[in-house]
């Protein structure tokens, strides 16, 4: 497995860990989601849009 393989799976696993914890986050509600879900939803997007940038640039360069 090389290093771009590598960072895309991690970036995958890691959309998914955030888009789990977000979603249990609102399912738990209260005070805690209140303060938590926006964050937890915003680290999805970012990670997703990395995974995604980082799988055009493998796509460009292979």
């Amino acid at each position: 497995m090389n290093l771009v393989t590598l960072l895309i799976v991690l970036g995958m696993l890691l959309t998914i860990v955030a888009l789990g914890t977000g979603i249990g986050s609102m399912m738990r509600g209260g005070e805690y989601d209140q303060k938590h879900s926006a964050d937890f939803m915003m680290l999805r997007v970012v990670a997703q849009g990395a995974t995604l940038v980082v799988l055009l640039i493998a796509l460009l360069v292979i």
